[in-house]
Order: structure tokens, then sequence, then C-alpha cells
């Protein structure tokens, strides 16, 4: 790819973004014209309903879809390089279902000591959720990185990753099981993931523990490229592939945790925006592909998002419903190009 064509691409990503992200602050349950948002944007607006609309409910909103869509994004560019399988995203590892866990223990042990309200009683609002979440992934991720320092092959850590993945599902299974139903549906609510729930006060804590974990996998670009031709080919041209190994394990694990606290577990856009990256670039160098994979992952997001308000409606679909039906035609196409012997164009 000529670094010309390179250029008008990302020019092109970085309008579109701009477009989903005034897009996404527009377009909801309250339809607001562009001049509403041009006069509060200019400090012009006279509406207190509109003022608090934009800035306290949309923008934060839209921020959070930015921060999420481009950090899982990244995950799964991480772990498909990693484990060189186009089908790994950000919840290969059990992160994800580590988090799942520690809502549910919180959740489930409300139901034991007088209901859901105790939830909402608790000392750190609704903080609570997110301090049991980041606890089960912290717990997983810790887990995970203990097995990679020990274990020498990736395949190896994807497989228990995976396994303990499943662990944690059934014991979350069984916590629903024995739980009555008005507590089953609360920590249902929080799997379908929810953007909207994130508020300023929790986007100061969200946004530097992403963009940490985004600016250290740009970072990695050369290392990641060689292990695209395999871990035997990058120690012989200098690569400390097992130093590399943990240090994707843990910004994966980082963004992955910190995303799922905040948001609930949002799937396919880790596992389908790193391929809708390449076929759009036709490279698999990280050095074009990694700064384009985060522009598509907060683009689809910001998209699906403004979907997800259903415009002219009160009703909103659970953020991980539009993600599924964007996704699993791309993991499908993946799928059936990957039976037919295709591989992506790399330059």
């Amino acid at each position: 790819m000529t670094s010309k064509r390179s250029g008008w691409i990302f020019a092109v990503l970085a309008g579109i973004l701009i477009l989903a992200f005034i897009g996404d602050l527009l377009f909801g349950s309250v339809r607001l014209s562009f001049k509403d948002f041009s006069d509060v944007l200019l400090g012009k607006s006279d509406n207190q309903n509109v003022d608090y609309i934009i800035w306290s409910l949309r923008l934060p909103k839209a921020i959070t879809a930015i921060l999420a869509g481009s950090g899982l994004a990244l995950c799964g560019l991480l772990m498909q390089t990693l484990f060189r399988n186009p089908l790994a995203g950000p919840f290969v590892l059990g992160i994800s279902s580590g988090a799942s866990l520690g809502v549910a223990l919180l959740v489930m042990a409300s139901s034991w000591f007088g209901g859901n309200a105790l939830v909402q009683a608790l000392p750190f609002g609704h903080w609570g959720m997110v301090i049991a979440a980041m606890a089960g992934a912290l717990a997983v991720m810790l887990f995970v990185i203990l097995v990679s320092v020990r274990v020498a092959d990736s395949v190896s850590i994807l497989i228990i990753g995976m396994m303990f993945g499943s662990a944690t599902g059934a014991i979350v299974s069984l916590l629903q099981y024995f739980a009555d139903p008005d507590t089953v549906k609360s920590f249902l609510v929080w799997t379908f993931g929810d953007i909207s729930a994130v508020t300023a006060p929790h986007l100061k804590l969200l946004t530097p523990l992403v963009i940490a974990g985004i600016f250290a996998g740009l970072i990695l670009r050369k290392p990641l490229n060689a292990l695209l031709l395999g871990e035997n080919h990058a120690r012989v041209i200098g690569v400390n592939v097992k130093r590399s190994r943990i240090v994707i394990i843990l910004i994966t694990s980082l963004l992955t945790g910190a995303i799922t606290a905040f948001t609930g577990p949002i799937a396919f856009v880790g596992v389908a925006v790193p391929h809708l990256a390449r076929a759009i670039l036709r490279t698999s160098d990280h050095r074009r592909l990694t700064p384009a994979t985060l522009m598509c992952g907060a683009i689809i997001m910001l998209i699906c998002d403004i979907l997800a308000q259903l415009p002219a409606s009160n009703q909103v679909l659970p953020i991980n419903t539009v993600t599924a039906i964007f996704g699993a035609p791309v993991v499908i196409w993946v799928i059936l190009r990957n039976r037919r012997g295709r591989t992506p164009v790399e330059s």
C-alpha cells in the first residue's frame, strides 16, 4: 500500500469518526437539531434541558463508546496476532468471565442479605458494581499472567484461558440457579452491556486506563509484526517472545477488565473490527493496522450506539444486540474466507 492511499484512508476514517461522534450527540429519544448542538458548544444555549442532555448524558456516552470500541478492537487485534487465530478476541483469556463472576457474586449475595436493595445501598453506589467487576477481572488476569510465565506455548495459554472462562461461567450459572428471579434479572441486564450507565466521574478512571492500554499497544507494533511470522522467527530477529507475550496479555487484560467493569460485556467488536481494518487497508502491518483498528472500533461502536437509540422512540436496545448484528456476519465471512484458503493481503 502506498503512503498516499493510506493517508486518504485515514483521512476518510477520521471524517467518519467525527460525523459518527456528532451523530451520537444529536440522535436519541429526544431529537436535537444541529443548531441546538452548536449553540451548546458555543455557550449560546439558554435551554437548560438541552445543556443537560448533551453535557451530562450524551457526551459521556459518546466518549465511552469511543473508549470501549477502540479498546476492545485493539484487544482483538492483539489476541489474533499473539495466537495467530482469526477468531480470537478480547474475551478468550477469561477476563470478561472473571468480571462477570465478580458482579454475579455481588448481585447474588444481595439476595441472601435482603434483596437487590443492598446493591443500591452500597457506600460506593454504582461504583460497587464496577469494583466487583474489576476485582473479578484482576483475579483472572493475575492467574493468566502466572500461567503465561510458566507456559512457553501460546496455544496452551489460549486453551487454559478458555477453560478458565468456562469454569467461571459455570460458577455464574450455579449462582443464577439458586438466586431469586428478580436478582437473576438484575444480573442479566448487566450482561446486555450498557454504555449509558457510564457518567463523568466514571470516565475519570476509565479514560486514563484505556489511554494507557492503547498507548502501550501502539508501542508494540514491531514485536507484533514479528509475531505474524511465528514465535521462532521472532526469536531469530531478536524479539523477546516471552516478555512480549506477557505485555500483550497484560494490556489485553487491563483494557478488557476496565471496559467490561464499566460497560458490561460487549461482544463481537473485538473479533470483527480487526478484520474490517485489514480489509480496508489490505495489509497486516501493525504500523498502519493498529491505528486503523482503533479508529474503526470507535466508529463502529458509535454507529451501534446510534442504532441502539431507536431514533424517534423512547426504547433503547441493549448495545450487545446491535454489536452482534454487526459482528456475526463479519465472523461468518472470516470463517468462509479461511475455508476457501484465502489469506489477508500483506504489504
